[in-house]
């Protein structure tokens, strides 16, 4: 059984890596070749906190798993990550445990890879302006994503706490120096999005953080934050603003995302509005962006296969490159 840290995968996988496995994930489940039922959700209210349970298995790479991921947003406050997860992978023929990886940055990586995998296929290819609203765990790949995919000039960044935002701004401008990009902070959501190319939005908010109506033609918007029926960081305006909606699974985004319910309890949206699957894009089977003019929106709320298939690919290079502690039980 092999054991990845955090510093063994960055070692051997990249954003631009992890974004190709999010892309075949995502086309893998909208395929219809993977077994992924919802998550399990554990409510903690003594710690604000959940703990989530997510299992698939995906044959054409023989390979299941489990992460158990929680999400424990006062865990800021103690100088802890917000999302700590392991990731148990399996060998899909024999059904052995063969890699433990950290689940907290293989979570961080493959979330700000969705996103970037969304952003890649559905943004105008001459974006130039982004926007990041939020500024917790997920936030530095969900900007490391966003340049990666799209030679961005600057990158807006806005949090419900401005100093948090200038210092994630200040760090992430050292970080990612390679990419030539500005970050910058800025006072609120609205700040940030205001002419901005591609909007995302990675926050636990229960209300929306921005106005939908500064949102340009021609915006791609990421939803990636709220993954309960109690949260809202979009609102109802941008929802029903979209030219296109596209989900990285729609059962999950259905029942899980407050984005998308509460609209939809007030009548405002219904099924026949959302488009489809990123997956479904992927495959051909439904078209992506087809004018400069319209605007595109994408949620995620999660799935365990894009888990699994980032992690058998992680795992893959690690074994290739011999990287990670073997151990025996």
């Amino acid at each position: 059984m092999l054991v990845l840290t955090k510093e063994d995968i960055k070692k051997v996988f990249t954003m631009k890596d992890a974004i190709e496995a999010d892309k075949e994930a995502l086309r893998i489940y909208s395929a219809g070749k993977s077994v992924s039922p919802l998550r399990v959700n554990i409510d903690i209210p003594k710690e604000q906190g959940q703990s989530l349970f997510m299992p698939a298995y995906v044959e054409e790479l023989d390979a299941t798993g489990i992460k158990i991921v929680s999400v424990f947003p006062k865990n800021i406050e103690k100088g802890l990550p917000s999302v700590p997860a392991q990731m148990i992978l399996l060998d899909g023929t024999t059904g052995e445990v063969c890699a433990i990886l950290d689940g907290t940055y293989l979570t961080q990586l493959r979330t700000g890879a969705v996103q970037g995998a969304a952003s890649d296929i559905l943004a105008k290819k001459d974006a130039k302006i982004g926007a990041l609203i939020g500024t917790g765990g997920q936030a530095a790949t969900q900007l490391e994503a966003m340049v990666c995919v799209r030679n961005l000039q600057e990158v807006r960044v806005a949090d419900i706490n401005f100093e948090r935002a200038k210092e994630f701004a200040e760090k992430m401008q050292e970080e990612l120096a390679a990419y030539g990009t500005k970050v910058v902070a800025v006072e609120n959501g609205n700040a940030a999005v205001k002419d901005a190319d591609i909007i995302t939005s990675v926050t636990t908010s229960r209300k929306p953080v921005f106005d939908g109506t500064l949102v340009k033609k021609g915006a791609h918007v990421n939803g990636v934050g709220a993954y309960t029926p109690q949260m809202q960081e979009l609102d109802e305006t941008i929802v029903q603003k979209a030219d296109k909606v596209f989900f990285d699974t729609k059962e999950g985004v259905l029942a899980e995302a407050g984005d998308f319910i509460t609209p939809m309890e007030k009548g405002l949206v219904t099924e026949d509005d959302f488009d489809g699957e990123l997956g479904e894009v992927i495959l051909g089977k439904i078209s992506g962006r087809e004018t400069d003019e319209e605007i595109t929106l994408f949620k995620t709320v999660g799935m365990a296969v894009l888990d699994v298939v980032t992690a058998q690919k992680i795992y893959q290079k690690a074994v290739e490159n011999k990287i990670g502690q073997a151990v025996e039980i």
